[in-house]
């Protein structure tokens, strides 16, 4: 079974199957922020589709974040830190490559194991 969560035009917010979750892009809904608030808000947004799907951030397996500008890596790890379960760290990778939206500064996509 195939489970699409929070869909939009063009995609879903996630895509449940089998024990994975696999999380769409996700950027900030207030681009006015700066990068480390930017962080936060996908972070609080991954925890809430995380959540629809009946897990949470400690069964995320693997992370990808997409910065605008790799400068922003110190603001964002801010933000990561503070919402990150140092108890359950999945594996990460950071890169910079230009967003859609040029207003925002991270996009963050990965995938989560149900428990």
């Amino acid at each position: 079974m195939i489970l699409r969560l929070a869909e939009e035009e063009r995609l879903s917010g996630a895509v449940v199957h089998g024990n994975l979750v696999y999380l769409a892009g996700q950027v900030a809904d207030d681009t006015g922020l700066d990068a480390e608030g930017q962080t936060a808000d996908v972070l609080r947004q991954i925890d809430a589709l995380l959540a629809v799907a009946g897990t949470s951030k400690a069964h995320l397996l693997s992370v990808q974040i997409i910065l605008a500008d790799i400068r922003d890596a110190p603001a964002m790890n801010r933000a990561w830190d503070r919402w990150l379960d140092v108890a359950n760290k999945p594996a990460r990778m950071t890169i910079q490559a230009p967003l859609v939206n040029p207003a925002w500064r991270v996009e963050i996509t990965g995938i989560a194991a149900l428990p």
